[in-house]
Parts: structure tokens; C-alpha cells; sequence
């Protein structure tokens, strides 16, 4: 903890703000765009935090116990790498490659760089990361802490009301968040201006220590920061500051957001600011200590095997709750659903590895994206639907290159009862779209085996688990792969293809086993891993039977026959035709069966189908 300042060191550091304001400015005008009046006006907050109060082993930028810092207004980007460069991180001879191809200095932070754990611009995101990040640091017992820097115009961001309002619930006193309220937005004043009451009383009400703050006060700031330290609650620090603060022309201008000053335009800035320090500058200290070890990964000793039907949701449960151990990496955050997505075991058996996120899923993904930077393997759960209002979040956390596996239950119309507000319809498109790996198991063994896969995946996996009972169908010890597939009722003179995955497996099977008994062959095709496919057997599945037929309980933009053919595309393998039998229309209540009928992806679909195909095919090979 650093001591009170004095008149030497407030001059300092006023020296090093404006050497953060000079490379915020240099950069952006060598670039030609970028934001360098919402970075200088933070730039007296950062001269404070780096040099009193964050602890950052330089020479390990990467030991898991560092202090961790999110720039949640990510376009202020030119201060963040002024800060490295100030603080010997980065060369400050690169600051000028900003927004350059190839420059690891891109338009809003990605963790290419030190001290960049999470990717931002997408504002609203960097207090979910943060929040993860510092529940992260409590979980290895570190003695260190979180901060995250937020614009003014991003508070109205609903998912920033989640982060505080979990982390007032759960006390997280190593987080402090620093509003940076200089008034202006993109097109002119934001939401509440200058008026830093409404954050303050509402954070106060949600258990945050709140406290104002001028934000170009050094001394002022210093002491905020250090009773943020001191405080047994999150902190939520507003600091009034001035857009464009120390470049008169631009200070507190509505017109100046977004705009990168001209070469004349910088040369009278750089006038009024005067000179900054060249010289590197030291963070308050190092961790104490070794660094500590890395967390071990999961391990897999202990399996569940099923001899009979179970729904892929109570195997996903068992399997995840046999392998979550207190001390491992695997942490589960949940959305209030536990009981439907059966997580709630390990909340009951290890809670100190599991995160209630309450129904709040942007909050949640966010929190995973901080939580796997400490390598962690964050297992986010809750019902497929609901990831839909987190696809933000997925995005950014395949900007960013996270790891992590979410767990979408109730997929489908398959569900039921229930209606179209709690089916997953969209999420397969969603996920892919985002470069996840896409999992889709058919029966209890499976969906053991394809958990166990996604735990081992670097970035993005998706398990997508079904609500009801399905039959058994695979024997213990099965081997799964990414990007593999097993084939049913194969042989060499089938006549079609169906292509299934998760619940329609089981309406392939009793359709093919009823053509049978018209004498006609039909392969059938469970395709779990459905992103990536196994292009290899698509492919001759295709050449053989000259007829794919994919039957998927999901809609068909983006889905499963999307998958298949763009893949077969890819390496010019469309060498027969391929139909789709996707969920169109809107259901309402039915129950499962009804639903399969109605939406037409059930065996009698699949059955009139294949006879239709089977006829045209007949009649051709007989000319």
C-alpha cells in the first residue's frame, strides 16, 4: 500500500500524465483515426493506479498472481498502450505501428499484449470480465486485485448492472471499478453528464463502498484508490474528469469523439502539454512470494456408465459433478437453472468451484472470459434460448481467444410443454458463427464422452444437451473424436443417408428400420460432433447413397444441413443431393412427440421422405 503523496511525487506523476496524454495523441495521429481525447481523459487515473497501487512483475508478465487491469472502454485503447510503453512492456518505438496490419496495437485491445487478459470495445463487457477475474483471484487465495476502467457512456449497459449487482451480493473486495465520467459520449452529452449521483447511490445500494472523485486530481485519486484497497466491499469509483483534458481546443468539445488531430493539430497540442518523461517508469511493486503453480487440469477417473435410457442433461450433470475437484480448474457458473441443467450437485459438493450467476447471461459469460485468464476452465450452464441474449458476449470471447464450455439445455422443440420461449431453435447457428466447437450427444455414454472432449478444447465448446429421455444406444468406452461421426445400420446397399444428431438420431433409426421392411437401405449417420463435421464420412456417405437427409430439431438457417453442405462445399465434395428437415414455423405446447410431428423431423417425416427420393432415384436408374 503506498504512503500519503508528496508535493515531489504529485509532480511526477502529473509529469507522467502527460507523457500518456503525448502517446495517446502521437499514435492516433499517425494512424488517422482512433480516439485520443477519451483517452487523455483518464490519463491522471492511470498515472496513479500504475505507480501506487498496481503490483505487476515486469518480468513475469504472465504469473497467474499479477494485479489485473480491464480496459472496459476498450476505444481508449492509445492510453492502455501508453501505459505499456511508460511502464517498459512495449517498445514505445511501436506505439506509431497503432492500427497497422500485423500491429499487435489494433483498434480496441485483444490479449496479444502483456497486461491484456480479455478482448473490449464491445462496451458493457469489461466489469463482467473484471468481476470474473477478481472471484478468480479470491478462488487461488491471491492476495491481488482487479480493476477495471469504464467509460461514462456504457453504464446505461444493462449487463454492467448484472456485474455490480452479483459482485455487491458476493462482497468482492478486490474488485474496484473506475468510472472515467467526462460527460461526453459519441454524439454528445451521455445519459446522467456530469451527475455522478446516480451511479454512486446505486451502487451504495448494492453493496459497493461508492466514492467521487476529481479525476485530475492526483492526490484525490490516490486516496480514492487507496481506501478502494481498504475496503471490505467492491469499490465503485466515479471520477469527473474532462474529455480531451490539457488540449483547450478540444477539451469538453461534443464534436471531437473519434477523431484523430492532424499533423497541425498535434503540433499545438503537444505545445500545451509540454514535455513528458521518456524514461521508464516502475509499478508499485511485485507480487510476494513465488509465483504460484498453474491449477491442475481435470481429470477423468471417475466415469458414469448407462445400460439404459437417461436425458443428456442428467448424464452432462453426473459426469461434470464426478470430475469438478476443489482444488482443479473446471468452475461452473450457473443461471439460476441448476436444477434443469443439473449443475446443481456441484454446487452442492463443491461450492467453492461453483459461481451462482442468477438470470443474468451476459454477466455470465463475461465472468467466464476473466475467469479462464487464470486458466481456469469455465463451465457456463443454463437453457440453450437464454445463450441468445449473451451472443455478444460469445463473440467477444472468441475476439479475445477465451476458453471456456457453455452448456445449452432444452434443446429444441423436444422440450415440449414448455413452448417456443424456452426452446433452442437458434443455437447451433449462434455458436458456429462464433467459431465454437459444436457437440451434440444422443444418449447418457455419449454425452459423457463429449463433456470429456470439451473440457479438453481450447477456446469455445458448446454441449448442447436434451431435456427428455433418450433411448440407449452407445456402450461404455466408445470412442468419440472432434470432428468424428458413427454410423447405424450401414451397408453396401443403402439407398439414403440420414444424417441426425442429439434426439432425431432415434426418429432415424425407427425410419430406417421401417423402410427396411420395404427392402430399402437407409444408412444412418449420428453426426455429434456437428462443427466441425466429419467431412470425410459426409463425403462418402454422399458418393454412395447419392442422397443426404438431414433431420435436425433446429431451425435450418445456420443449422446442422448448413453445416454439412457449406463443409461438403469447402472441398468440392456436392457430388449428390442433399435435403433439409428443419424446424419452420412457430410450435406452441405439445408435448415432444407432437412437437417432432408437427415441426416434420419425426420418423413419419423421415419415412414419407425417403419414399419420395427413393422413387425419383428408382425411376432414374431404370432409363
Amino acid at each position: 500500500m503506498s504512503s500519503e503523496l508528496r508535493t515531489p511525487e504529485v509532480d511526477d506523476l502529473e509529469m507522467l500524465a502527460r507523457r500518456l496524454r503525448i502517446d495517446s495523441i502521437i499514435p492516433t495521429t499517425a494512424a488517422g483515426s482512433g480516439h485520443p481525447t477519451s483517452a487523455i481523459s483518464a490519463a491522471d487515473l492511470a498515472a496513479v493506479l500504475f505507480t501506487r497501487h498496481f503490483r505487476f512483475d515486469v518480468n513475469n508478465p504472465g504469473r497467474l498472481d499479477n494485479d489485473r487491469f480491464v480496459l472496459s472502454k476498450g476505444h481508449a485503447a492509445p492510453l492502455l498502450y501508453a501505459v505499456l510503453a511508460a511502464f517498459g512492456l512495449i517498445d514505445r518505438d511501436r506505439l506509431t505501428t497503432l492500427r497497422e496490419a500485423g500491429s499487435p496495437l489494433q483498434g480496441h485491445p485483444v490479449p496479444t499484449l502483456p497486461m491484456v487478459d480479455v478482448a473490449t470495445g464491445s462496451l458493457g463487457q469489461g466489469l463482467s470480465n473484471g468481476l470474473g477475474l477478481a472471484i478468480g483471484q479470491q478462488m487461488r487465495s491471491f492476495d491481488s486485485r482487479t480493476w477495471v476502467l469504464l467509460g461514462d457512456s456504457e453504464m446505461a449497459e444493462g449487463s454492467v448492472w448484472e456485474a455490480i449487482e452479483l459482485a455487491g451480493v458476493r462482497g468482492v473486495g478486490n474488485l474496484t471499478a473506475i468510472v472515467d465520467l467526462n460527460r461526453l459520449g459519441q454524439r454528445g452529452e451521455t445519459m446522467h453528464g456530469w451527475d455522478g449521483s446516480s451511479f454512486l447511490e446505486r451502487g451504495k445500494a448494492l453493496g459497493w463502498m461508492a466514492i467521487e472523485v476529481d479525476g485530475h486530481d492526483v492526490v484525490a485519486i490516490d486516496r480514492a484508490m487507496t481506501e478502494a484497497i481498504n475496503a471490505d466491499a467492491p469499490t465503485l469509483l466515479v471520477a469527473r474528469t474532462i474529455k480531451g483534458k490539457g488540449v483547450s481546443f478540444v477539451e469538453d468539445d461534443p464534436d471531437g469523439h473519434g477523431k484523430a488531430f492532424s499533423s497541425e493539430e498535434q503540433e499545438r497540442a503537444l505545445e500545451q502539454l509540454g514535455s513528458g518523461p521518456d524514461a521508464t517508469w516502475p509499478f508499485l511493486d511485485s507480487p510476494s512470494g513465488d509465483p504460484p503453480n498453474r491449477p491442475p487440469p481435470p481429470t477423468f477417473e471417475t466415469e458414469v456408465t448407462y445400460e439404459k435410457g437417461v436425458a443428456t442433461r442428467d448424464a452432462f450433470g453426473a459426469a461434470l459433478t464426478a470430475w469438478v475437484t476443489d482444488d482443479g480448474s473446471v468452475v461452473v457458473i450457473d443461471g439460476e437453472v441448476g436444477d434443469s441443467t443439473r449443475t446443481e450437485a456441484v454446487d452442492d459438493e463443491h461450492p467453492g468451484r461453483f459461481i451462482q450467476g442468477y438470470i443474468a447471461e451476459q454477466n455470465m459469460v463475461g465472468m467466464a472470459s476473466g475467469l479462464q485468464t487464470l486458466e481456469f476452465h469455465p463451465v457456463v450452464a443454463t437453457f440453450g434460448a437464454f445463450f441468445t441474449r449473451a451472443h455478444d458476449f460469445i463473440r467477444m470471447a472468441a475476439v479475445g481467444n477465451a476458453t471456456m464450455t457453455l452448456v445449452g439445455s432444452h434443446a429444441g422443440v423436444s422440450i415440449g410443454e414448455d413452448g417456443p420461449s424456452q426452446m433452442a431453435l437458434e443455437d447451433i447457428a449462434m455458436m458456429r458463427s462464433s467459431g465454437a466447437v459444436v457437440l451434440y450427444p444422443s444418449d447418457g455414454n455419449s454425452a459423457q464422452a463429449l463433456l470429456k472432449l470439451a473440457l479438453n478444447q481450447q477456446g469455445l465448446s458448446y454441449l448442447r444437451t436434451t431435456r427428455g429421455k433418450t433411448p440407449h444406444l452407445y456402450v461404455p468406452g466408445t470412442e468419440f473424436s472432434l470432428g468424428g461421426s458413427h454410423l447405424h445400420r450401414s451397408s453396401g446397399d443403402d439407398l439414403v443417408t440420414v444424417v441426425a444428431a442429439g434426439v432425431t438420431v432415434f426418429e432415424a433409426l425407427d425410419a430406417s428400420q421401417r423402410m427396411e421392411t420395404d427392402g430399402i437401405g437407409v444408412r444412418v449417420l449420428d453426426l455429434y460432433s456437428v462443427s466441425p463435421p466429419d467431412i470425410s464420412t459426409l463425403s462418402r456417405c454422399l458418393s454412395e447413397t447419392r442422397v443426404l437427409i438431414v433431420v435436425e430439431d433446429h431451425r435450418g438457417p445456420g443449422g446442422i444441413a448448413e453445416t454439412v453442405t457449406r463443409a461438403l462445399m469447402e472441398v468440392g465434395e456436392v457430388t449428390g443431393r442433399i435435403v433439409s428437415l428443419a424446424v419452420s414455423g412457430m410450435p406452441g405446447s405439445a408435448t415432444p412427440v407432437e412437437q417432432r410431428r408437427e415441426a416434420g423431423i419425426d420418423s413419419d417425416a423421415i419415412v414419407d421422405t425417403i419414399r419420395k427420393l427413393v422413387g425419383v432415384k428408382t425411376a432414374r436408374a431404370s432409363t
